[in-house]
């Protein structure tokens, strides 16, 4: 089926998923008007543990494939995500809110983490070892981990499904994916296009529960589930660690983030106003990676903040289907409430603001971009997650300070500096305490790079050879008796 610019909403849930008449059927809303837009099934424990055993049942021949026939039906499955970008994009703006542009550009991103692995999983190689007697041979195989649980958060609801599914099935896994309650119609689209593209029924599975401790008592009851992969906040990842250890259940976790933006005296001015105007507005602030505490040498500060404020002040926040747009909504009242009180916290702290964007009315989930200067280590903008459009901005002139200052913090997901000078470039890169870092670029994410972080931002790595490692189990095999 091509897309058709005129079709309706009636059509995409028809040809994605199925709608539900029951009452307590999962309720699916528009965050730019709070609309509802589809009622889904709504995933009790019976009905986890259901699909839970279908992943099961699926595991023994979709793993026995070879990596070859995997990759085939994968390549497929990435061409339909390709020819179908315009409906997921829709689909995807219309239940998270992201201006249409940012969720096509989301599909091609989550598109390529398919495609990657397809072809890495052809690569899943073992190795020899040499042995210590002519009569003995030592072997080591890469194995599918089994039945995976994944659970996705909203902000990215394609890609960071992708993310997870194209490694898992790369590997000979099967799939239980629990989405956000939020933005469950991305996944249950990528899911019917699995099938379409000829992936067997149970390897890709989608369960839809209004309360996800219904998912998590199914998961963790079940010893078939041997994996779990998890994207979310640090709270609720260290509940999950926790009670994966009760069966000993392979986890990966990618949590939260507070990521430093450092700009030094030689920076490139312009290339760091436009790196920060990615890192910290892409999907209007609501990403794990965003720019969270924004550090200006003083000597460049007053340069850099006039040319940041007037890049700022031209952003536009209204619907996402709007061509116009540059910012969408919040996802619910509660992220608008959140960025309220930190932003009102600062200021009573001493913050002082400097530009705040015009506020919609009482009830509105679209929450105007704010410049806050003079932010201190006492504000919640610099110690906690703001996962907004708010830049928390302060200034320095001690360069080892600085890099002490960002590494204050528990989480260790992503940081961003910029410079011209090479050997601050590494040392700098070296001395941050971060999963990953952006020197001199505010955009780090691609299939073949490794994603995660340290400290409590999460273990194991999403993305690249290594994402695929997270899904496969090492098989050594020791022969004997070898004669010549």
């Amino acid at each position: 089926m091509k897309y058709n610019e005129h079709r309706n909403w009636k059509e995409l849930a028809e040809t994605y998923w199925e709608s539900s008449d029951e009452q307590d059927a999962l309720e699916v809303t528009n965050p730019a008007n709070q609309q509802l837009i589809a009622k889904i099934k709504n995933f009790g424990y019976r009905d986890c543990k259901s699909s839970i055993d279908r992943a099961h049942a699926a595991l023994a021949s979709w793993r026995d494939r070879t990596a070859y026939d995997r990759s085939r039906l994968m390549k497929k499955w990435f061409s339909l995500v390709k020819e179908r970008r315009n409906d997921l994009a829709m689909i995807m703006t219309m239940e998270q809110g992201k201006p249409l542009s940012e969720a096509k550009g989301e599909i091609t991103y989550s598109s390529s983490f398919i495609r990657w692995f397809a072809e890495e999983g052809i690569r899943a190689y073992g190795e020899t070892i040499p042995a210590p007697a002519a009569s003995s041979r030592f072997v080591t195989i890469r194995q599918s981990v089994g039945v995976v649980a994944a659970i996705t958060p909203w902000n990215f609801p394609s890609a960071m499904i992708t993310r997870k599914l194209a490694p898992a099935l790369a590997a000979g896994c099967t799939v239980v994916v629990k989405p956000s309650e939020e933005t469950p119609l991305s996944a249950l689209a990528l899911a019917s296009l699995a099938e379409e593209a000829g992936i067997p029924k149970g390897v890709v599975n989608v369960v839809t529960p209004t309360d996800p401790e219904e998912f998590s008592k199914a998961v963790f009851e079940d010893s078939e589930v041997r994996k779990i992969s998890f994207t979310g906040s640090i709270p609720v990842g260290k509940k999950l660690m926790a009670a994966a250890a009760k069966t000993v259940k392979k986890i990966s976790l990618e949590l939260g983030g507070n990521a430093p933006f450092i700009v030094f005296e030689d920076a490139d001015i312009k290339r760091a106003v436009s790196g920060l105007m990615t890192a910290k507005f892409r999907n209007n602030g609501q990403a794990c990676i965003a720019a969270n505490r924004i550090f200006l040498h003083e000597s460049i500060y007053g340069e850099f903040m006039e040319l940041f404020e007037k890049k700022v002040r031209e952003l536009k926040v209204g619907p996402g289907m709007e061509s116009q747009s540059d910012l969408g909504p919040l996802i619910n009242k509660a992220a608008c409430k959140k960025a309220s009180e930190m932003v009102e916290e600062a200021l009573e702290k001493g913050a002082r603001l400097r530009y705040r964007g015009q506020q919609e009315a009482d009830g509105s989930l679209f929450y105007p971009p704010v410049i806050l200067e003079n932010c201190t280590e006492e504000m919640r903008v610099f110690k906690e997650e703001i996962f907004g459009p708010v830049a928390a901005v302060s200034s320095f002139k001690d360069g080892r300070r600085v890099i002490e200052q960002a590494n204050d913090t528990q989480s260790g997901l992503a940081a961003y500096f910029y410079s011209r000078d090479i050997s601050r470039c590494w040392i700098c890169a070296e001395e941050l305490e971060y999963g990953m870092v952006g020197v001199n670029s505010g955009f780090i994410s691609d299939a073949s790079a490794p994603f995660g972080g340290i400290k409590e931002s999460g273990i194991g790595r999403e993305g690249s050879r290594y994402g695929l490692e997270e899904y496969m189990e090492i098989k050594y095999m020791s022969f004997g008796g070898i004669k010549k």
